[in-house]
């Protein structure tokens, strides 16, 4: 595998605005990365927008996290363990996205998994999407605990912190990240009306022939379609909803006002 790194770094600037311009990310916040070959992977900097980056802030690193080529002024963030953790269980992946979309931030913040089968767009691209346990950013322990997770999925919450979405390439991963943020803010709304619908097990089950027979690539998780809540979910109470519901406000208005 070998990937023209002066076109990927353009579509990392490109991806980088989409997600500063969606509000899925403020100030210095995310990360993206693209495995350009079996032991080269370009990332972004630490310490950047990811709305207003140049090329020349984009790094090439190994696969051990060593710095291979990049502009002096700029370093790696130390998130990108996370990234090359997924490259190392993953062949198939060749892009990882890391943001802090509002919706479903507020989901991992709350500690309720996006596992049920609410949205058809959302079962067939990214199935049940679970929580990560919580790792201290920069330190090892983020890497550690998506471990148990990457094997099965293509998208996974990241609790109190945000969400990691992976793709064969940097639009599919990107594109993962849209689908999980917009299934979010419909299940949020949906709490908020009093109620949410399940798809029922036999539409699911033609729901996964429509994926096999669009060759949709990646790994999915099978959601829930029990009304009853599943052991892995919390029962999401009035007071859960009222946390929810402040958290993402505060986001919103971080972005309004930014």
């Amino acid at each position: 595998m070998s990937i023209n790194s002066w076109d990927q770094k353009k579509m990392i600037l490109n991806i980088g605005e989409r997600l500063w311009q969606r509000g899925y990310i403020a100030a210095n916040d995310g990360n993206i990365s693209i495995r350009i070959n079996d032991n080269e992977v370009l990332t972004t900097p630490t310490g950047v927008s990811k709305g207003f980056m140049t090329q020349d802030m984009i790094i090439k690193i190994n696969m051990d996290g060593k710095v291979i080529a990049s502009n002096s002024k700029y370093k790696p963030s130390s998130e990108v363990k996370m990234h090359l953790e997924v490259y190392r269980n993953r062949e198939d992946v060749n892009s990882v996205v890391h943001a802090h979309p509002p919706y479903c931030t507020s989901f991992a913040v709350a500690g309720i998994p996006l596992d049920r089968c609410v949205l058809p767009e959302a079962v067939i691209t990214l199935g049940a999407v679970p929580i990560a346990p919580y790792g201290t950013p920069s330190t090892m322990e983020i890497p550690d605990s998506i471990k148990n997770f990457i094997s099965d999925t293509d998208a996974v919450l990241l609790a109190n912190h945000g969400a990691l979405t992976l793709g064969k390439d940097i639009v599919t991963a990107y594109h993962r990240m849209e689908t999980l943020e917009h299934a979010a803010e419909i299940v949020f709304i949906a709490i908020n009306l009093g109620n949410v619908n399940m798809i029922p097990e036999e539409k699911v089950g033609e729901l996964m022939e429509v994926r096999e027979n669009m060759n949709i690539p990646g790994r999915i998780i099978s959601c829930s379609t029990n009304t009853a809540k599943p052991s892995t979910t919390k029962e999401i109470s009035e007071n859960e909803v009222e946390e929810i519901t402040r958290k993402v406000l505060e986001r919103l208005n971080k972005k309004t006002n930014a």
